[in-house]
């Protein structure tokens, strides 16, 4: 059963492929999003490794494998909040927001200010992970499409501009 993915949905899927480690190589990474239900060609995947920031590790038993760093290069500030986002899961009763170091207070702001429309109590932000309190737990897994959908699927958010880009200085 092949389909066509939205981009988030495949990006979200090589996340989590190598974030298990199992992906060697691009050839390794197409396989294993195909047996998923991609449709996908090595083109793509390189594109897709590099806007991710995949890199080429060694693992402990000496092969090697692609992985994302833990700590990517600082975003610019006409990066979309989207790049900043690392990764949303969830359990019964909390959803926690992955980001960028130094990243999760923009992402919890945003969170903040369309808790109503996600449906939750609020958030609390660390330097790179985002605890967001549901409103209630019965609809926790709306609240995470929700929020799954406001920061991965969203471009139109970008990182705030510094005030002084756009000023002329006289000294």
């Amino acid at each position: 059963m092949s389909k066509k993915h939205s981009e988030t949905k495949l990006i979200e899927a090589i996340r989590k492929l190598l974030s298990k480690g199992s992906a060697q190589t691009q050839e390794d990474l197409k396989m294993s999003l195909e047996a998923l239900g991609f449709e996908i060609n090595q083109s793509k995947i390189s594109r897709l490794l590099r806007k991710l920031g995949a890199i080429k590790t060694v693992r402990t038993n000496g092969d090697l494998a692609y992985q994302i760093p833990r700590e990517p290069d600082p975003p610019s500030r006409k990066t979309p909040v989207s790049h900043l986002v690392i990764e949303v899961i969830r359990n019964e009763i909390l959803i926690v927001v992955r980001t960028s170091p130094g990243s999760a207070s923009l992402i919890a702001r945003v969170l903040d200010f369309n808790a109503k429309e996600i449906g939750s109590i609020g958030s609390v932000a660390g330097d790179d992970t985002i605890f967001v309190v549901p409103h209630t737990i019965k609809k926790i897994n709306d609240i995470y499409e929700s929020i799954k959908k406001l920061l991965l699927e969203n471009d139109d958010f970008t990182t705030p501009k510094n005030k002084f880009d756009e000023e002329e200085w006289e000294w």
